[in-house]
């Protein structure tokens, strides 16, 4: 008697993006695709591929409650036993943001790997395909398990912790900050219902005119996309102060794409300053990522040695 070998079954999530985007007679692209069309235009592959369809947006305009609906997509899969891996397909502009927002509110007991495209389905260098075979492949190694949620893209395979979108017109998009081991895994289960952090912009010059309109919308913590190693100003330093006083978290990351951030300048405005006002220095996470983790830390009530602890990137 032959049995036959029963092949791993792959969910593929589809949220839009540029994967799933064709150009319209306007010249405008918007995701058009479904799931199940993109999936039927791959090869066969050794697996069978289940379709989720759940939503056809831009990630651009995604929020965290869009966020939290992918997240919850995939807790509804890791528990499923059927399935063997899970891949989702997602716009590049915040795949960083809910890669890591996965990450963080999942133990993985199967491989979590997100993927899109930088051209659109109908560009003479489409991409998508490429990236999706790429991406279930990866989905059915259970070694890859271990390593976090992952994104499969322009040929790497890369863990969502630290990770930045590095260029806007060629294939090969995502870099990390820097590369980590074994990076944190916090496990940050709460919703963000109701969790607002803003991500401020430093520049030379500026004031504190952002940040302070950031507390008087009652942000739940703010994000310094600062200068260098995590600079600013005397301004700014006396705004995190503020921030201090009535208990809303303040973090350092830096418009720097690359390197490990370090709170050593003074000066009066430097990232040692800004620490001494009260400020959480991110030494990996650049701004999108780092307000991610912010608001998942707030939800999950958090003490400011905890926020700390994580932006550190303790294990």
């Amino acid at each position: 008697m032959t049995h036959s070998r029963i092949k791993p079954l792959v969910a593929v999530i589809a949220t839009g993006g540029t994967i799933a985007s064709e150009r319209a007679d306007n010249g405008a692209s918007a995701p058009s695709l479904s799931g199940e069309s993109l999936l039927a235009l791959l090869p066969d592959l050794p697996v069978d591929l289940r379709p989720v369809e759940l939503m056809a947006k831009d990630s651009a305009s995604l929020t965290l409650a869009d966020m939290q609906g992918i997240s919850e997509q995939v807790a509804g899969l890791l528990a499923d036993a059927t399935v063997s891996g899970i891949v989702i397909l997602h716009g590049t502009d915040a795949m960083e943001e809910t890669a890591l927002f996965v990450h963080l509110q999942h133990g993985l007991t199967k491989p979590v790997v997100f993927t899109g495209a930088q051209f659109t389905a109908d560009h003479p260098m489409a991409d998508g395909l490429s990236n999706l075979g790429a991406a279930v492949a990866a989905a059915i190694d259970p070694a890859n398990t271990g390593r976090g949620v992952l994104i499969c893209f322009g040929g790497r395979l890369l863990p969502a912790w630290g990770l930045y979108k590095n260029v806007s017109d060629l294939a090969d998009a995502f870099r990390q900050s820097r590369p980590l081991e074994n990076p944190p895994s916090p496990r940050l289960a709460a919703a963000l219902d109701g969790i607002r952090v803003d991500i401020v912009a430093v520049y030379p010059g500026c004031d504190s005119v952002h940040l302070d309109a950031s507390l008087r919308a009652d942000a739940h913590g703010i994000v310094l996309a600062a200068l260098g190693s995590g600079n600013a100003n005397p301004r700014l330093v006396e705004a995190v102060r503020r921030c201090a006083d009535v208990g809303v978290p303040v973090v350092v990351s830096s418009r720097v794409p690359d390197g490990l951030l370090i709170s050593s300048y003074g000066g009066g405005g430097g990232g040692h300053d800004l620490a001494n006002a009260g400020a959480i220095h991110s030494s990996t996470l650049r701004p999108g990522q780092a307000r991610i983790l912010l608001a998942a830390l707030v939800a999950s009530g958090a003490t400011v040695e905890e926020i700390a602890k994580a932006f550190a990137d303790a294990p």
